[in-house]
C-alpha cells in the first residue's frame, strides 16, 4: 500500500464516484452503477474492509468468486467494468493504489455467452483491416486484428503465442497448450492446432517482429511472446481492451451516436482513461470471433473445416456462432448444388 493514501471507506467512496459520473452519465446508466456497487459493499462488509486503501489484487480476486457464484458469466464482466471505473476514479483522488483496476479479471466467456446479434460485420472488419494496413501497418493493433479476424481464435490462444509458434514455411501458426507455463487454450490439449495464415497475412506478422515499435519481451518461464505490451505477455483483459478500442467506428469515420470524437466529455467511451466497451458499436473479441466464424461459413469453408480450424463443436458453432441469414445459407448452398 502506497504511502501517499487517504483514508476512504467503501461507503464514502462509492458516494464521491456516483457524483462524480453522474453528471456525464444516463439515468439508467447511474441506475446500474449503484445496483453493482452496492453488491460491492456488501462484499466489504462480510469481509471487514472499512479503509479501500487496504484493496490488493487478491481482495478484488476473492470478490470476483464471490459474484461468480450468483450470477451469469456475461453479466459478471458488465459488472465488474463498473468495478474497475472506481477503482481508476479512487485512484485519481488517493483512495486505492495506482494500477489495482487492472487486477480485476473477468473469467472468460463461455461459447455463445453473447448474443448472437452481437458480432463484428464483414464490412467493418475489412474498413478496419484495410485502415490498418495502411496507416498502422504491422503494428500490434494491426496483428492482433488480423490474427483475431482471419482465424477466429479466441484471445486466450491468441495471448498463448510465442514466437517461436511461427511456421514460415508453411504460412501458420502453431497453437499449444502449456498450462504449466502461464498460457492455456480453452479446450486443452484438444484445443492444440496448426492454423493456416497465407503468405500475405503471414508477411504482416513477420514484418511486426521486426516493428521498432514492438516490445521484446521474455516471460517467466523464458518463452517469448508473439503479441507484448510493455509488460510483456498481455493479460486476456487487455486484449478485450484493445479489441472494442479497435472497433470503436469513430477509429474510422465519424460517431454513429452523436458524439464529437474530439470532444472526450460528449462520449464516455472516449478518452485514455475510458471504457471503450461502452460504445454500442465496439465489439469483445467475441463479437470478432462470432462474425469471423459467419464470414467463413459464408466464403463456402465447410462447417467441418470451420470446426477444426476455430476449436469449436459443430453444435455449438450452429447454435450461437452461426448468424447467417436463410438467404445466406441458401447462397452457400447453392453453390455448392452448382458443382453437381
Amino acid at each position: 500500500m502506497s504511502e501517499d493514501l487517504m483514508d476512504l471507506s467503501p461507503g464514502e467512496g462509492i458516494e464521491r464516484f456516483l457524483r462524480h459520473r453522474e453528471p456525464s452519465v444516463r439515468e439508467s446508466t447511474m441506475r446500474n452503477a449503484k445496483t453493482r456497487l452496492r453488491f460491492f459493499r456488501e462484499w466489504c462488509e462480510e469481509r471487514d474492509i472499512e479503509n479501500l486503501n487496504n484493496l490488493t489484487g487478491r481482495d478484488l480476486a476473492d470478490f470476483v468468486a464471490w459474484r461468480r457464484g450468483d450470477i451469469a458469466a456475461l453479466t459478471l464482466q458488465k459488472q465488474l467494468s463498473t468495478i474497475r471505473e472506481a477503482l481508476r476514479y479512487w485512484a485519481d483522488i488517493e483512495g486505492v493504489d495506482d494500477g489495482l483496476a487492472e487486477k480485476v479479471h473477468a473469467p472468460e466467456l463461455p461459447d455463445g455467452a453473447e448474443s448472437r446479434e452481437v458480432h463484428l460485420s464483414v464490412d467493418r472488419a475489412h474498413r478496419i483491416l484495410e485502415y490498418l494496413h495502411e496507416y498502422r501497418y504491422a503494428s500490434r493493433d494491426h496483428v492482433v486484428f488480423l490474427i483475431l479476424w482471419k482465424t477466429a481464435m479466441r484471445r486466450s490462444a491468441l495471448r498463448s503465442l510465442d514466437v517461436d509458434d511461427l511456421r514460415p514455411d508453411d504460412y501458420a501458426l502453431v497453437l499449444e497448450h502449456r498450462i504449466d507455463e502461464g498460457t492455456k487454450l480453452k479446450n486443452g490439449e484438444d484445443g492444440e492446432r496448426w492454423v493456416y495464415l497465407g503468405p500475405s497475412d503471414y508477411q504482416v506478422v513477420d514484418d511486426y517482429l521486426d516493428n521498432p515499435d514492438r516490445y521484446e519481451r521474455t516471460d517467466d518461464y523464458g518463452r517469448k511472446p508473439l503479441i507484448t505490451s510493455q509488460h510483456g505477455r498481455p493479460t486476456g483483459d487487455t486484449i478485450y481492451k484493445w479489441v472494442n478500442k479497435l472497433t470503436q467506428p469513430c477509429v474510422l469515420n465519424g460517431c454513429p451516436h452523436d458524439a464529437d470524437p474530439s470532444d472526450p466529455s460528449t462520449c464516455e467511451a472516449l478518452g485514455s482513461r475510458a471504457a471503450h466497451s461502452k460504445c454500442p458499436s465496439s465489439r469483445s473479441p467475441h463479437g470478432l470471433r462470432r462474425g469471423s466464424i459467419t464470414y467463413h461459413l459464408n466464403s463456402d469453408v465447410s462447417p467441418e473445416i470451420v470446426s477444426e480450424r476455430c476449436d469449436v463443436s459443430l453444435e455449438v458453432l450452429y447454435e450461437h456462432y452461426d448468424v447467417r441469414t436463410n438467404q445466406e445459407k441458401m447462397a452457400v448452398r447453392k453453390k455448392q448444388l452448382e458443382r453437381i
